[in-house]
């Protein structure tokens, strides 16, 4: 890998695994819809002038449906069930949750017309991870919120369901041009709400200050910086990050908010990744079980 590659890689792995941090402060005072739009919104505004400069909306009357599904499952859904599971449960363990992205990636990737077969390795990785994620909640589902369990459930449900209809129906459509218009939709539709939820006063100096970073260098740069990954090292390659953001955000959360992480949580996270692997690599030869799911690139919370 390239010097540039290495930064590139570096600093994704951070600036992908702050948003859990991030969002735990902001919820503190502004709503999950509040934050969904302020977030999605002000991201918009830096991507659309790219996609208008591009001709980005140039032959894609045909994908609005794909288009709009995307938006849904990958940003407007998880965005705002994150936001809300937040608001219950440490940002640790919300980010350590949701490092399961790869092994549902497995799971969904034949609804989308992938046929192949996940292979004994792959079978196994996933029973691996499934028993780090009941090591990471605990087993002990009355010492936290079920409610903001299962949404963290979905959240990676969206994020696994979100690459899949992406690589299926929009990969003749620029990255840019999909992000840009995913995250303007998701801004039209909470618009409503936030306006109704908009905090009556004005907000702390950490909130605000947390939802500016959610929105510029976790989102709008954050996208333009991982395409330049992509461009750099490969897809294959770019998805490893997936397998670093979750320990930021642990770190961070312990660091940062003095919350706290369970020997369960380490040993469950290291199961996950074991996991992960395994059920998302490649076969060496044709000889070995086959096939696998690339791992999903970790979102930007």
């Amino acid at each position: 890998m390239t010097r540039r590659g290495l930064l590139l890689f570096a600093a994704m792995c951070v600036i992908w695994g702050i948003p859990y941090l991030l969002i735990r402060v902001s919820v503190s005072e502004l709503s999950p819809a509040t934050l969904v739009f302020i977030r999605t919104g002000t991201a918009a505004l830096v991507l659309m002038p790219i996609v208008l400069l591009r001709n980005g909306l140039r032959g894609i009357s045909g994908w609005w449906l794909p288009l709009v599904a995307f938006a849904a499952v990958e940003i407007g859904i998880p965005w705002l069930l994150l936001s809300s599971a937040e608001q219950h449960i440490t940002s640790s363990l919300a980010g350590l949750l949701v490092s399961a992205v790869p092994l549902l990636g497995v799971v969904v990737a034949p609804l989308f017309g992938n046929r192949e077969r996940t292979g004994r390795a792959g079978i196994g990785g996933l029973l691996i991870g499934l028993v780090g994620v009941g090591a990471i909640v605990g087993f002990d589902l009355h010492a936290s919120d079920v409610t903001a369990l299962v949404e963290i459930l979905l959240v990676a449900v969206g994020y696994a369901v979100g690459p899949a209809i992406l690589s299926k129906y929009l990969t003749n459509v620029p990255s840019v041009t999909v992000i840009g218009l995913a995250l303007t939709l998701c801004a039209v539709a909470y618009a409503p709400l936030a306006a109704v939820q908009w905090p009556h006063s004005v907000p702390g100096a950490n909130v605000i200050v947390s939802v500016a970073i959610l929105a510029l260098p976790c989102t709008a740069f954050a996208f333009l910086l991982f395409f330049a990954l992509i461009a750099e090292v490969g897809p294959v390659r770019a998805t490893v990050i997936t397998y670093f953001n979750p320990a930021v955000a642990a770190l961070l959360g312990v660091l940062v908010l003095k919350e706290s992480f369970t020997f369960g949580m380490g040993v469950g996270f290291a199961l996950v990744l074991v996991g992960s692997i395994l059920a998302t690599r490649r076969p060496r030869s044709p000889a070995e079980a086959q096939p696998v799911v690339e791992a999903q690139p970790s979102r930007a919370g």
